[in-house]
């Protein structure tokens, strides 16, 4: 993949987001999550240019351990953690 280029596309490229489910453009991607990379950031673009080393060149180790380390929750157990909280704000 070394062939790939090292620089994220403009903006008038979007990709279709798993998560949104609509099109979306890197520069989304890159601070959806409070700042920080959306956590699927390596995953859904890495295909397109050098993401991993793109975010590896500018992220701290701290902020790389947040976005892309942490533990995701199942779909499920997220589903039913937002019923619980719509529940209890009714």
């Amino acid at each position: 993949m070394e062939d790939l280029p090292t620089t994220p596309p403009d903006d008038d490229f979007p990709i279709r987001c798993p998560r949104l489910g609509h099109q979306i453009s890197f520069s989304y991607c890159r601070i959806e999550n409070n700042g920080l990379p959306c956590f699927k950031s390596l995953d859904c673009w890495h295909r397109r240019f050098q993401v991993e080393a793109y975010f590896r060149q500018r992220l701290t180790e701290d902020e790389w351990s947040r976005a892309f380390s942490r533990p995701t929750k199942p779909k499920v157990l997220s589903l039913l953690e937002l019923i619980e909280q719509a529940k209890k704000a009714r």
